[in-house]
């Protein structure tokens, strides 16, 4: 089981740090991602890191103001978001990719493990 959060609301230029963590099992050996979803809108990747945190990619969305990082000692993966605009309000949701390899994608069928979501809000 993943378990995301760190979630609230912000107004709009400010940052928030999501937290992925997993129960159950040990997260430092699968690739994790970052989507987001509001309802009646397309689920979009934002961003994902390889299990050796050495491949990372990201959403143009999302360049240039978020970063993805991992910590497999707490078996934690983080996504900072700065600069946060009325376009990123949505749900985020981390995923894993449990076939164990060293990249990452934003397609989220290649994704078996969800968190439950954490909601992020920008607004003034």
């Amino acid at each position: 089981q993943l378990v995301d959060g760190g979630g609230g609301k912000v107004q709009p230029g400010g940052s928030l740090r999501l937290s992925c963590e997993a129960s159950g099992f040990t997260l430092r050996y699968y690739a994790i991602a970052w989507f987001r979803q509001s309802p009646g809108k397309e689920r979009e990747g934002v961003s994902c890191i390889s299990i050796s945190g050495r491949s990372t990619t990201y959403a143009d969305s999302a360049k240039g103001r978020f970063t993805i990082s991992r910590d497999n000692a707490k078996n934690m993966v983080y996504l900072q978001m700065n600069s946060l605009n009325s376009e990123d309000t949505d749900t985020y949701y981390c995923a894993a990719d449990s076939r164990g390899r060293d990249t990452c994608s934003l397609d989220w069928y290649e994704y078996t493990e969800w968190g439950q979501g954490t909601q992020v809000t920008v607004s003034s």
